[in-house]
């Protein structure tokens, strides 16, 4: 049975085939669905493979025989069977990149805590000035949505010297502290957003909500840019409230990224947030590349 596998980059496509036995025909492309598909909606094969910036047809759920959606959730695919009016045979990988995933959520909240983009950008004048950092032992995390890469993500504060609080609604891990959002984020010195996106969690982390953390908090979303609006975010940073932001997805995704990608003209007001947040010393935007390790890929 024939697939294709959209969103396959270079060495995710080169591992794929690797292990993909020789009977099964397969088509890899590293565009989303309406990127390959712009002149024709004719399904081009039974099963298919996404990640989470492809829009599926309504027209093809009659035809579909199944869909894997390379990622630790599939609510995105559960919108999907709503829209077709059929639950289409669907699967996901829920552990292959956690670690990778919280690592690099990691990595985004130690180099805004040292201000590595402004210490990268003073290197040619070695200058100083304004780059005092600070460090993360003894700092609050905030860990929004405690399910698998929210986990490792506690598991990695706390080897950090890291007071951790979780905010779940399903709190599975007895040994992790659980407090209700807005308590939890009043003693926030850095959060970060690992939740799955249902419809009715969308703009999540409005103004209101980030508002209760301190002055100087760090925002990373390292789960669904829904979650988390680029204009509130680009607000609060430019009224001081929030002290950094990192992002690896984004409100818009797909958007964005064919804009990016083809060199065009980002539209949108969210879209066109996001490049303005891009722009600024206190950001550090990644492209959905979290979830890309050597390890990651041969799970």
């Amino acid at each position: 049975m024939k697939v294709i596998f959209y969103e396959a980059f270079a060495e995710e496509a080169e591992r794929l085939a690797h292990y993909l036995p020789s009977y099964i025909p397969a088509v890899f492309t590293d565009k989303t669905i309406q990127e390959y598909h712009k002149d024709s909606e004719a399904l081009p094969a039974p099963v298919i493979s996404l990640r989470t910036q492809s829009e599926i047809p309504p027209s093809w759920g009659g035809e579909l025989k199944g869909i894997l959606t390379r990622s630790t959730g599939f609510d995105h695919i559960k919108d999907y069977w709503r829209k077709c009016g059929r639950e289409v045979p669907s699967g996901y990988l829920p552990l292959y990149c956690n670690r990778a995933v919280a690592e690099q959520a990691m990595l985004l909240w130690m180099a805004l805590l040292r201000k590595l983009p402004r210490q990268q950008k003073q290197f040619h004048s070695f200058h100083r000035d304004g780059l005092t950092g600070a460090e993360t032992r003894g700092k609050t995390l905030v860990v929004v949505g405690v399910g698998n890469i929210g986990h490792e993500v506690v598991r990695i504060g706390e080897g950090l010297g890291m007071k951790v609080i979780g905010v779940d609604i399903v709190k599975k891990h007895p040994a992790v502290t659980y407090l209700p959002i807005d308590e939890a984020m009043s003693q926030a010195d850095i959060i970060v957003c690992c939740m799955n996106l249902t419809m009715e969690n969308r703009g999540y982390f409005s103004c209101h909500r980030l508002a209760h953390a301190p002055t100087g908090a760090i925002f990373i979303n390292i789960s669904r840019g829904e979650l988390s609006p680029s204009g509130v975010l680009l607000e609060l940073l430019q009224e001081n409230h929030l002290g950094g932001v990192g992002l690896d997805v984004y409100n818009e995704e797909s958007t964005l990224a064919v804009a990016l990608r083809e060199g065009t003209k980002v539209q949108g007001k969210e879209a066109q947030a996001t490049v303005a947040l891009s722009r600024r010393p206190d950001v550090i935007c990644t492209p959905l590349n979290s979830f890309y390790t050597i390890e990651g890929l041969e799970r």
